[in-house]
Parts: C-alpha cells; structure tokens; sequence
C-alpha cells in the first residue's frame, strides 16, 4: 500500500509533537485512507495551532487567480492565513508564536501550478525567521519517470512569476519534498529542512497506479486526465480558446463558438498519434464564453506512459491558428498575482516571446518545439536531493 509523508508522521513520535505547529494545506491533502491531513494529525496529538492556505483556499473551490481572504477552519475550528492575499509568504507576526512550520498540499507536476511556489515562499520565510520546516511528501502524481518530463526551464531573466518563480523544467518529474531539498541548494535559502517521503511508491508510477481515491486538487483539476492534460492545455489560458472552466472536463476539453470541431480533430489526429481528439461540444457556466455553445473538442489519451501534454497543446494551437487567422487571439489573462495578465503565454511556457513561434512555418514550427519541449541534464542536475 502506498502511504503518503503525512501518513508516515502519524506512525512515529516526533520530538516536535507538543510544540506550537502551523500547517500549510489544504482539503486535497489527506491521508491515504483519504481523511483530511490536518485533522488526523490532530487526532494524533499534534499540536497544531495555525494553518495557512494556498491559492484556491482551504477549501480548494477558489476561483483561480482570486483573492482569498483569512478566516476560520469549518472542521478543526483554527484559524487560517490565506498565503494568496496581500502576502504570499508567513510574516515574522505571523510565526511569532510558531515552533515548527508543517507543509503539507499536493502538487500535480507542473510547473505553473502555484501550490510549489508556496512552497517555496514558506521555505524563505522558515530560513528568515529561524523556524524548522517539516515536508510531508506526496508522488508525482504524472510519475517521476525522467523520461517524460517536458518543457524547457524557465528564463528566469524574463519569465519568472508566481506560476514559475525558477528554472525548472514545465514537467519537471519530481516530488515536492525533493524540488524543496533542491530549491534549498541552488537558491542559498539555507532553511532548516526535514522531509517526510513517501513508502511504496516508485518513479514510473501514476495517480491511476496508487489504488487511492482521486482527489481534486482545485476547481479545475477535477480527474487525473485533468491533471495530466493541464501541462499542455493550462497554455490555453493565454488565448481565446476555452480550457473548459466551467464544465465537468475542463483541461480535458477546448472549444470555442467559432469552431469547426470536425475539421480541426482530422486536420489535428492526421499530424501525430499520441492522443484523439473527438468533438463535444459544451457551454461553460463560467469563465470564457460563459453560457455560450462552443464547439467542442475532446482530447483522449491514448497511452499516458508516453504522453507528451506540453507538445501536444502547442501543436494544437498552431493549428487552430492557422486555420483561423482572423479568429482566434492571444488574450491577457488576469490574476491576483498578474493583476494585467500581461505575457501571460511567456510566463506559462518560461520562454520570451513565444507568441512569435506561432508565426512560423508548420515544419520550422515543428522543429523549433521540439527544442523548447526537450529537457536536458534535468535528471542529472537534481540527482543529489531525489528521494526515490
């Protein structure tokens, strides 16, 4: 059986367990038998006193890119610090009466998905303000397996933002707790850092591999395909097309009122084989076209062991660029963190001026992403801080 960090703590008795404990979490983090993190620990005898949530909120059903507010825990009755606020990392105040932070929230493998970059916040702020910093580590839940992972490194020189502070590949293949041994070495952070790891779970595994229970982890990221789609149609956000916010398959479906799905899916499934696409058309409550019949499509996977998501969007936006030239748009996308949602295609896939390689040639085209999806020396860079 697979057992999460969380579920690793609960069996032992640390020397911290009676001490003043924050938690960073959320709902999505639960043990393996899928009880709130937060509330086995305190039935553990954990002495946790403060949590402090990440986008989406506590309750992971946030809007994405809004606001969230501090409040109260409806379940342990704690207080709660939202980390997506005026502040996105833990003041001095805030840990003033703190002895040991806890971090505990799922990440889905890509990196433009904010919950790694709280992390990261709450690193510096551990290291500033002299507290230990406990990681309870969780799978990879699109596998840890090198091979697949996908995306250049960010340009931190241009690109850097809260959807991707540092350079790492967009499908970077580790877990949490190692991204935080190896944030902690490169960037001088210099934390006091313990990491909980996992039991039972191995690099070529994926969430459908674990026997637990999916877990949505936001609004959006609603199924596993979900999750493993998003690191390709997340670059939608960026455009006029919708990601299917709003509907039951978003990240699994795109569409827009101006489509002809028939014709985009041949044009698209006679390129490459990696995945199908079918029409299914919808109407998003919410978000781009809310209301409006768009003319759908399905992306299906054919083989997720090979799946390569970041490829697979690119190509189908060249498409759908070319084949509607006076259609489709780049379009600013606006969040608390990118309040003008400028360059915002940048800020996703790490590369400056990336709506430029969309003007090129199909085959120049081709070509040109097959280097910026290639990752190299990835592997070997953070081979010192792996756990698995």
């Amino acid at each position: 059986m697979l057992f999460f960090g969380v579920d690793i703590l609960i069996q032992q008795n640390p020397s911290w367990k009676n001490k003043r404990i924050a938690l960073v979490t959320n709902n999505a983090a639960t043990t393996n038998y899928l009880q709130p993190s937060r509330l086995a620990l305190l039935q553990n005898s954990f002495n946790i006193v403060q949590l402090f949530s990440p986008e989406h909120g506590l309750n992971t059903k946030g809007i994405d890119g809004a606001f969230i507010n501090n409040s109260i825990d409806e379940l342990t009755q704690l207080p709660i610090i939202s980390l997506y606020s005026k502040k996105l990392q833990p003041s001095q105040e805030d840990l003033a009466n703190i002895d040991v932070i806890l971090f505990d929230i799922p990440d889905i493998g890509c990196r433009f998905y904010t919950y790694l970059w709280t992390m990261t916040y709450v690193m510096e702020a551990a290291a500033k303000y002299n507290k230990p910093l406990i990681i309870l580590d969780r799978p990879n839940p699109i596998s840890g397996n090198f091979s697949l992972t996908e995306g250049a490194s960010l340009d931190e020189n241009y690109c850097s933002s809260f959807i991707g502070r540092w350079s790492i590949p967009l499908r970077h293949s580790c877990t949490i707790g190692e991204l935080a041994l190896y944030f902690n070495k490169a960037k001088n952070i210099h934390a006091k850092i313990e990491i909980i790891p996992c039991k039972n779970w191995n690099r070529n595994m994926f969430q459908t591999d674990w026997n637990i229970a999916f877990v949505p982890t936001s609004p959006a990221i609603k199924n596993f395909n979900s999750m493993l789609l998003y690191c390709g149609l997340g670059l939608l956000e960026a455009t006029n097309i919708s990601e299917g916010r709003g509907t039951e398959n978003s990240f699994e479906i795109a569409g827009t009122p101006y489509f002809n799905n028939k014709m985009l899916c041949n044009i698209f499934n006679t390129i490459q084989d990696e995945v199908e696409l079918e029409t299914k058309n919808f109407i998003p409550k919410e978000s781009k076209y809310a209301n409006e019949l768009c003319n759908g499509i399905l992306f299906k996977i054919k083989n997720k062991t090979t799946f390569r998501p970041v490829f697979t969007a690119l190509l189908f936006i060249k498409i759908v660029k070319d084949c509607y030239p006076k259609n489709f748009k780049w379009s600013n996308y606006k969040t608390l963190v990118n309040p003008s949602g400028v360059k915002h295609l940048d800020k996703l896939l790490g590369t400056a001026n990336s709506e430029d390689l969309f003007n090129l040639p199909m085959q120049h085209f081709l070509s040109q992403v097959e280097k910026i999806t290639t990752v190299y020396n990835w592997q070997k860079e953070t081979e010192n801080y792996l756990l698995y």
